[in-house]
């Protein structure tokens, strides 16, 4: 039986940061998830992806973060929550160091969330969708086919 290449048990654990990035995520999940001690495991991502496992998981926390910045109108407090931080204080600081403007001032330098119109795109089709034509005809009523009775 061949043994799976290490950097396909990092990629598991990269995986993971990325879907639960907002989860109280640790690095001893992640090295769980490769199925390496926290030791081998930061090694190994570090040695393999250019970045430790910690940098990894906040910089995908700061990505989202920017990305609910420009895209909706929640609280600074509450995109840091939402993202997975804890304090609003470090969240700025860091935020800054990565994109060089509080998340106040990057927020600003964008179009308020309120002139985008999030709508589904299943809903679009439904609302865009052109009728058919025995549809309308059942739906309209003219005034000749009403009778009034009196």
């Amino acid at each position: 039986m061949a043994s799976v290449p290490p950097a396909r048990h990092l990629l598991r654990a990269k995986d993971l940061a990325d879907a639960r990035y907002f989860d109280r995520l640790t690095v001893d999940d992640m090295a769980a998830a490769a199925g390496l001690s926290r030791a081998h495991f930061s090694r190994e991502f570090s040695r393999t992806f250019g970045e430790s496992p910690r940098a990894y998981l906040q910089t995908r926390r700061l990505e989202r973060a920017a990305a609910l910045l420009r895209n909706t109108d929640h609280s600074v407090a509450d995109i840091c929550m939402d993202v997975g931080l804890e304090s609003v204080g470090s969240f700025t600081t860091s935020f800054l160091r990565a994109f060089g403007k509080t998340p106040t001032a990057y927020r600003a330098a964008f179009p308020p969330a309120s002139t985008f119109a999030m709508v589904p795109a299943c809903m679009l089709r439904v609302r865009t969708r052109p009728e058919a034509p025995s549809r309308i005809a059942k739906d309209s009523t003219r005034e000749e086919d009403v009778q009034v009775t009196g």
